[in-house]
């Protein structure tokens, strides 16, 4: 499926993240990545992955930090929202409505 930037031109900081999730997608077949950055400093992630069914969020916060966590500490402080679930939940996810319509920043 490929990572998607959803909004937005790709800067150094996004191209870093885009990367470690492209790793992400393809350790996780079946996984799909959308992210933008909402300001100056914040990136917004989701990642839908079916292999999150059973999980807590506990658990899928822990797997995904595994990859974000080989990022340049800068690039791990821009990241703000990383909403994680597993597809059944994408029309029950309050955070999910970011990514559908998100508010625009004032920033």
């Amino acid at each position: 499926m490929g990572v998607r930037l959803l909004r937005g031109e790709a800067d150094e900081i996004l191209d870093q993240i885009i990367g470690i999730l492209r790793q992400y997608e393809a350790d996780h077949p079946g996984a799909s990545v959308d992210l933008y950055r909402q300001n100056s400093v914040s990136v917004r992630i989701r990642i839908v992955d079916p292999a999150f069914r059973g999980m807590s969020r506990v658990e899928r916060n822990d797997q995904v930090w595994r990859y974000l966590a080989l990022l340049p500490e800068e690039s791990q402080q821009d990241i703000s929202m990383l909403v994680l679930l597993d597809g059944s939940e994408k029309g029950k996810s309050f955070s999910n409505m970011e990514f559908e319509d998100p508010v625009p920043s004032a920033l």
